[in-house]
């Protein structure tokens, strides 16, 4: 580890990618002043496509990064994937975060798989953490992965409560097997309430294309299909390109459902009031776990499951569009946790 003095103040600057206006990545450090003489941990964290401000699931990340900071005086350097970007680009923002002496790095979304291998291996004095990924097997790589189809399971059973169209819809930003795991618990939610629900699916790209993570317009006209073809509820796990489906969703006068962070609180004011619920993936705790292992000195690589019985999915109530049928989501997700009930991930 490299020793390091806390510094008087440091520069603090942000990736941010908005469903209004995407702005380009940048990196900085942030560390709240402290009086104590003993330096202060140092944490990289590599945010996705969209980086910090996409309102939804770099956003997350950035919570438990802001709650360690609020109670541990972490200092930290963020830093965020562009689109298109090459693969080697990603283990070269990990390894700048490492020479610049953030020595415990998060790196956000499963598109960092390959660069956190390589990187982890040459650097075996470095924590590292990923979400959403559990390929590395290394000594001193934290995994954390969560049961996204539970909480979509949920938000399903809430879109078939709801609709008055018997037809809904899901938007996926880029078809892999990890957001294949929202449509899948979605599905199954929206037959386990009735069979008899029709389910739109459409994916904004396919991989090695990750832009479906960060493309507005994308998520928009994705959308506007769906409610011309008579959906009235839409669920998108499309990060940033969310802001597209919610602008969608007002214009077309019917209902969306939001992913990973409460996005009745997070996105534009202005289509706040078509989110009748989100499912809730909490990065943020996954993120917070990490830090507090390492400050704690209880850091273990493995992989860590974060479900409903751990809180670590759920869906919001935000508005109170679904507080007339929370008695019957919460039976389900009691189910869930239980085992009676089942999600498959496929």
């Amino acid at each position: 580890m490299i020793k390091i003095a806390i510094a008087a103040t440091a520069a603090f600057a942000l990736a941010a990618c908005s469903s209004a206006a995407p702005t380009p990545a940048a990196s900085g450090s942030s560390a709240p002043a402290s009086s104590s003489s003993a330096p202060a941990l140092k944490v990289g964290m590599a945010y996705d496509v969209g980086g910090r401000g996409d309102q939804s699931f770099n956003d997350s990340a950035a919570a438990g990064l802001d709650k360690a900071k609020a109670e541990f005086g972490v200092d930290a350097k963020e830093s965020a994937a562009s689109n298109g970007e090459a693969e080697s680009a990603r283990a070269e923002r990990l390894q700048q975060l490492i020479d610049a002496g953030y020595t415990n790095i998060v790196a956000v979304g499963f598109a960092y798989a390959s660069a956190v291998g390589t990187v982890a291996k040459e650097n075996p004095d470095v924590k590292f953490a990923i979400v959403d990924d559990s390929t590395n097997k290394a000594d001193n790589v934290m995994n954390l992965t969560f049961a996204e189809n539970e909480g979509s399971f949920l938000v399903g059973a809430a879109a078939a409560l709801k609709t008055k169209t018997k037809h809904v819809g899901f938007v996926g930003g880029v078809e892999t097997d990890l957001i294949k795991k929202f449509e899948a618990g979605f599905k199954a939610g929206v037959k386990a309430v009735d069979p008899s629900v029709k389910v739109d699916s459409k994916y904004l790209t396919q991989p090695p294309d990750f832009s479906g993570f960060g493309d507005v317009a994308k998520g928009k006209a994705a959308a506007e299909g769906m409610y011309q073809g008579g959906a009235d509820i839409v669920y998108h796990a499309a990060g940033g390109s969310g802001g597209g489906v919610f602008t969608a969703a007002k214009a077309a006068k019917k209902l969306a459902i939001g992913v990973d962070s409460d996005q009745a609180l997070t996105a534009a004011a202005d289509v706040r009031s078509v989110i009748m619920t989100s499912m809730i993936k909490r990065v943020d705790v996954g993120v917070y776990t990490f830090i507090k292992a390492v400050k704690d000195g209880t850091f273990k690589g493995g992989t860590t499951v974060f479900d409903l019985k751990a809180d670590g999915v759920g869906y919001a109530t935000t508005g109170g569009m679904i507080d007339d049928i929370k008695d019957k989501l919460e039976a389900y997700k009691a189910d869930i946790i239980s085992g009676k009930i089942v999600v498959p991930a496929k």
